[in-house]
Formats: C-alpha cells, sequence, structure tokens
C-alpha cells in the first residue's frame, strides 16, 4: 500500500469515526449516544468526547465554524440549565453529571451511578471547546462563560467522600460507592482537573 493510499484511508477513518458524533447526537441538547442499540442512553463521556472533537471537525473541514458553535452551545447550555440536586430523576449533582441520561429528556438513565470519571471527560470537552471558541461573539463567549462556570460547579472535595482520593460515583440510593481512584489509570485528567479548580479543588495529597 503506497503512502498515498494510507493517507486516504487514515483521512477515511478520521471523517467515519467524526461522524458518529453528528450522526448519533439530539441536536437539541447535543447529548450523545453511547451505543449505536436500540433505545439506548446518551453517555457524558461520549458527550464530552464530542466537544472536543467539534473543534477538529472545524480545523479539517468536517463541519463549519457556525455549525460546531451551534451545536457546542447547545450541549453546554442543557448541562448548565438541567435539573440539577439529590432527585433520583435529576441530571447531575454537585457538578457532576449520571453516566447515562436518556436522550430526549437528559435525566438519569438506568439508576445508573453519578460517574466523577465520565463527569471528568464531559468537563474537559467543555473546557476544551472554550480553548477552541476564542472569538469575542456573543456565542462564543457565551461557550467559555458557561464551561467555565461548569467547572467551577464541580464540587471535587465533596467526590472525596472524606478520604484522600476520589471516589468512583454517587448515587441517591446509596451514597458514594465503594471504589477509589487509586493509581495511573484514566483518572490522571480527573486529577489534573480536580487540583485546578478554582472553587472546589483537591488537596495536594489526593495526587500522591
Amino acid at each position: 500500500m503506497s503512502n498515498s493510499e494510507i493517507q486516504d484511508d487514515l483521512e477515511t477513518l478520521q471523517r467515519e469515526t467524526f461522524d458518529y458524533f453528528i450522526h448519533e447526537a439530539n441536536p437539541a441538547n447535543g447529548l450523545i449516544l453511547d451505543k449505536t442499540e436500540a433505545n439506548w442512553p446518551a453517555s457524558i463521556a461520549a458527550t464530552g468526547l464530542a466537544l472536543a472533537c467539534y473543534p477538529v471537525g472545524v480545523e479539517r473541514g468536517f463541519m463549519s465554524r457556525s455549525a460546531a458553535t451551534e451545536r457546542t452551545l447547545a450541549t453546554l447550555r442543557f448541562f448548565w440549565n438541567s435539573p440539577h440536586g439529590p432527585e433520583p430523576d435529576a441530571t447531575g449533582y454537585r457538578g457532576f453529571y449520571y453516566h447515562f441520561l436518556d436522550m430526549q429528556t437528559g435525566r438519569r438513565a438506568w439508576q445508573c451511578e453519578l460517574s466523577t470519571i465520565d463527569s471528568t471527560f464531559l468537563l474537559a470537552g467543555a473546557l476544551a471547546a472554550a480553548a477552541f471558541f476564542s472569538a469575542n461573539t456573543q456565542d462564543e463567549v457565551e461557550i467559555r462563560t458557561l464551561a467555565d462556570a461548569l467547572y467551577r460547579r464541580a464540587d471535587w472535595r465533596w467526590a472525596q467522600d472524606g478520604g484522600e482520593t476520589v471516589s468512583h460515583g454517587w448515587t441517591p440510593e446509596r451514597g458514594f460507592l465503594t471504589y477509589r481512584w487509586e493509581g495511573y489509570d484514566e483518572a490522571l485528567l480527573l486529577y489534573v482537573l480536580g487540583l485546578g479548580s478554582p472553587t472546589h479543588p483537591l488537596p495536594p495529597t489526593s495526587y500522591a
């Protein structure tokens, strides 16, 4: 296979991967399906990945900047304005969000957990979008404002549940999960965001 054929295959792979976030979505609230199975809910991690991918799509010519702005704003507005509290059918609580959400209503699905790691991917996607949409237009300023507000709302200290490390999650029925984020894994991003929080930062000892 020639270099040009490899490049063409890579371009196709990139485009088809990106298209998942375009087609398996609810444009009204920005939620992205966890997987393409009938009656499956949205994943907040997939939604966070979409927020990080829209800028890539703009740069690669896969979507216009205006379309990416519209989709990003819909997503961030939804999470900022969605039901947020200890109720079992809310969307989130204490700045974190439920792992799976109904694609239409955006409320908790399957009595799943409030997931600290999946919330991390969502917040990281929001912050990536804020870094990319840097223009002084009304819409792009709102993207930056909402991303910052969502990040500031996450109560990382609460998520420690009195321990040194961060719990995997919480449910209104059973409280905090017994598992914690310890060791080298995807939670590296969680601790980076938690330590850097301007409102509810983790202590340095949590990283150690």
